[in-house]
C-alpha cells in the first residue's frame, strides 16, 4: 500500500513537472541594437510557462533577471543587450524538467540616428483625425471573425463606421493640398472590445495595429508615404489605462499591476479633478481617487509604479518609434498616469532621443496649472516633469466663450484671449504649447451652426500666434456638431469617405460655396504658415483691444506680421497711431488672405468680426 502510494505521488509530481508550456506571445515582438539603455525586458505569455527556467545564447546579449510573477502564464526575461551586440536571432531556451522551448527573438539594427528622430514644433499644423471616421480605404476589413461582437452602422454615432489606414494614405494628397505639415491619429492599437470601441482608447495589445484599421505593415507604410509628401506622424498613446478586455485583465499578471484589482466587489472611479497634482492642502483621499480611480469600468487603471509595468510601457514607446518612425507622441490622459514614472518616462525618450517630442493632454484651464506640467517649469521644481509640450486648455476655454460675446473695453470677448496670453510668463516655453479651438473630445467650433466669419477668426488666431496649432478633421469643410446625444456627434464621418456618399468633400467640385470658402481660407493660411519662420519663430507683441479690435505683431530679423481681429458686430474704423511701434512709419503692407495691398495711412477699416493678417 505504502508503495503504491509513492508510486502515485511520484506519478502526480511527475505530470506537475512536466505539465504544459508553452509560448504564446512575446513582447515586444523585436528590439533594436545600439539602444542607449541596455536592459531590455521581454515579458514572455504562454500556459505555464511562468515555471520555465531561461538561458539565452548570443553574442553581446546575456540574461539579467528572470522575474515570475503572480499568474503562472507570465515570465519576465530581462536581457543586457550590450552595445557590441549586432543585428541576427537570439536564441531563447526555456526548459521545465524535460520539456524544453527554444524561441527565436530578432534584435534589428535602427533605421535612423537617435538625434535624427525630429517631433513637431510650432513651425507645424498638426491636424487630428478618427481612423474610424475619416474614409474607408479597404472595405474588406470592416468585419474581421474572431473578434468580440461589433457592428458597423454608419446610421449609429457610437458604432464602428469602417474607416481605416487605407481610407488616410488615400488621401495624403487633400492634407498636402490644405497645407497640413503633421497628422494626429486617435489611437490605431487593437481594441477588441465587445461593441468595437471605434476611438481606440481601451488597448487591448499594445504591440499591435487594429486589424480594423489595417496591419502594421500598413500603418509603417502610410507613415513612410505621409514622410515622402513632408507630413509627419504623431501616435496617441494611453499609459494610464488599458481596455478591459485586455488579457492583463482576463489573466492577471499580478495583483499590483492595476490600481484597485478589486474591480468587481470594489470599483474606484477617478474624480476627474486633476487639481490634487498641485494643490497645496489636497488630502490623501482626493489624491488617491484621482490618481488611482480606473477612468470607466471598461478602462483599468494601470499601476506605473510597479516597476515592470512601467518598463513595459516605456519600451512600447520606443519600440513604435524604432519600428514604425513615428516622429511624435500624444500621450492622453497625462496627469491620471503616475508622476514620477511619467516624469521618468520622458527623461528616458528626451536622453534617447533628444529632438523628439511629446504632447501630454493636460486638461484643466488654468494657465497656471498647464504651466506646472511643462518641462523645467520653476513652479513645479525642483520636481521637473521632462514633459517638453502641454496642451492649451485656456486658449480653447477663451476661445469658444469669445465668440459669443462683443468685446468690451475690458474683459469680454477678445480681451479674453489678450488676458489669456498675459500668463505666458508662467510657461518655461510658450512656443512650445499645444493650441486649438476643438478637439474629439470637445464640442466643434460650428456648434450647430455654419458662422464663418468667426471661425475664420478663431482660424485666423490660432495660425499666428505664438503655439504649435492643432486642427480637427472636417471643420475645414464647414463640419459641424455638439456632445448633448452623445461623442459621436462630434466625430461623423468625412463627406467623400465611403463609395456610396452623395457628397465628396475632398474635391473642389464636390464642395458646397461655402466649403469652398471655408477651404480655401485655411489653405491659404497653412501654405503660407508652412516654412515662415517669423510665425514658427518669432518673437510676439500684443495690444490691449481698443474699439474691440485685438492686435498682436509676430516679428523675426526685421520682417513683422500683424494680425488685426475684430471682435464686435459692427464695422470698425481703427486708428492705428496706437501700433507706431510695430508700424515703424510703413505705410501700406500685404494682407495674405485677400492677397492685397493694404494701405497703412491713420485709420484701417475692419468688417464685423473681421480678421486681417498682414506682412509688413
Amino acid at each position: 500500500m505504502k508503495r503504491l502510494l509513492f508510486l502515485l505521488s511520484s506519478l502526480i509530481l511527475s505530470i506537475s513537472t512536466y505539465a504544459a508550456m508553452n509560448v504564446n506571445k512575446i513582447d515586444p515582438p523585436c528590439w533594436f541594437t545600439g539602444m542607449q539603455n541596455p536592459e531590455l525586458q521581454l515579458m514572455v505569455y504562454g500556459e505555464g510557462i511562468g515555471n520555465a527556467n531561461v538561458t539565452v545564447s548570443y553574442p553581446g546579449v546575456s540574461l539579467s533577471s528572470v522575474v515570475k510573477l503572480e499568474s503562472p502564464n507570465y515570465l519576465l526575461v530581462y536581457l543586457h543587450v550590450s552595445k557590441e551586440a549586432k543585428p541576427g536571432k537570439v536564441n531563447l531556451t526555456f526548459t521545465q524538467g524535460k520539456k524544453k522551448i527554444i524561441q527565436t527573438y530578432e534584435l534589428k539594427e535602427r533605421e535612423k540616428k537617435p538625434c535624427e528622430r525630429k517631433g513637431f514644433d510650432a513651425s507645424d499644423a498638426l491636424y487630428l483625425l478618427m481612423p474610424d471616421r475619416f474614409a474607408n480605404g479597404n472595405p474588406d476589413n470592416d468585419q474581421i471573425k474572431g473578434m468580440a461582437p461589433y457592428t458597423v452602422d454608419r446610421k449609429d454615432p457610437n458604432a464602428r463606421h469602417g474607416g481605416d489606414l487605407a481610407g488616410v494614405e488615400k488621401h495624403l494628397d487633400y492634407f498636402s493640398d490644405l497645407g497640413i505639415t503633421a497628422l494626429w491619429f486617435t489611437p490605431v492599437l487593437e481594441n477588441n472590445m465587445t461593441g468595437g470601441s471605434y476611438h481606440g482608447y481601451a488597448t487591448t495589445d499594445y504591440y499591435k495595429v487594429d486589424p480594423r484599421f489595417g496591419t502594421n505593415e500598413e500603418y509603417k507604410s502610410l507613415i513612410t508615404k505621409a514622410h515622402d509628401k513632408g507630413i509627419k506622424m504623431v501616435m496617441d498613446m494611453i499609459f494610464n489605462h488599458c481596455g478591459v478586455e485586455h488579457v492583463w485583465i482576463k489573466d492577471m499578471p499580478s495583483k499590483d499591476w492595476f490600481n484597485n484589482p478589486d474591480h468587481k466587489t470594489n470599483f474606484v472611479q477617478t474624480s476627474f479633478k486633476l487639481t490634487p497634482h498641485v494643490d497645496p492642502y489636497t488630502s490623501k483621499y482626493d489624491f488617491d481617487q484621482m490618481n488611482d480611480g480606473w477612468f470607466v469600468t471598461a478602462m483599468p487603471d494601470l499601476n506605473q509604479k510597479n516597476p515592470h509595468v512601467y518598463r513595459y510601457l516605456v519600451q512600447n514607446s520606443f519600440w513604435w518609434i524604432e519600428y514604425a518612425g513615428i516622429d511624435a507622441i500624444r500621450m492622453d490622459t497625462y496627469p491620471y498616469a503616475d508622476y514620477d514614472a511619467m516624469s521618468n518616462w520622458m527623461k528616458e525618450l528626451n536622453d534617447e532621443y533628444p529632438n523628439y517630442n511629446v504632447v501630454g493632454e493636460t486638461w484643466v484651464t488654468e494657465p497656471a496649472y498647464t504651466a506646472w506640467w511643462q518641462k523645467d517649469s520653476k513652479l513645479s521644481a525642483p520636481r521637473n516633469s521632462n514633459l517638453k509640450t502641454v496642451m492649451d486648455f485656456s486658449f480653447f476655454e477663451k476661445v469658444n466663450t469669445m465668440k459669443y460675446e462683443e468685446t468690451d473695453p475690458y474683459s469680454t470677448g477678445l480681451n479674453r484671449i489678450y488676458n489669456s496670453f498675459v500668463y505666458d510668463f508662467l510657461y518655461p516655453n510658450p512656443a512650445m504649447v499645444l493650441a486649438f479651438y476643438e478637439n474629439h473630445d470637445t464640442n466643434r467650433y460650428l456648434g450647430e451652426g455654419q458662422d464663418l466669419q468667426t471661425l475664420k477668426q478663431a482660424v485666423a488666431l490660432l495660425l499666428t500666434t505664438r503655439r504649435i496649432p492643432q486642427l480637427y478633421y472636417g471643420t475645414e469643410v464647414m463640419m459641424n456638431g455638439v456632445k448633448d446625444k452623445s461623442d459621436g456627434y462630434v466625430r461623423k464621418d468625412f463627406p467623400g469617405g465611403w463609395m456610396d456618399d452623395k457628397e465628396n468633400a475632398f474635391t473642389s467640385a464636390g464642395r458646397s460655396q461655402i466649403q469652398n470658402e471655408c477651404f480655401n481660407f485655411y489653405r491659404t493660411l497653412l501654405q503660407w504658415r508652412k516654412g515662415n519662420d517669423v510665425i514658427a519663430k518669432g518673437d510676439m507683441v500684443q495690444f490691449m483691444p481698443q474699439q474691440g479690435v485685438y492686435v498682436f505683431a509676430r516679428m523675426y530679423q526685421g520682417k513683422t506680421v500683424m494680425v488685426l481681429l475684430n471682435g464686435t458686430n459692427k464695422e470698425v474704423n481703427l486708428p492705428l497711431h496706437f501700433y507706431a511701434e510695430i508700424l515703424q512709419g510703413k505705410t501700406q503692407g500685404k494682407e495674405i488672405i485677400s492677397n492685397q495691398t493694404v494701405q497703412l495711412a491713420d485709420k484701417l477699416t475692419l468688417e464685423a468680426r473681421g480678421s486681417l493678417i498682414i506682412e509688413l
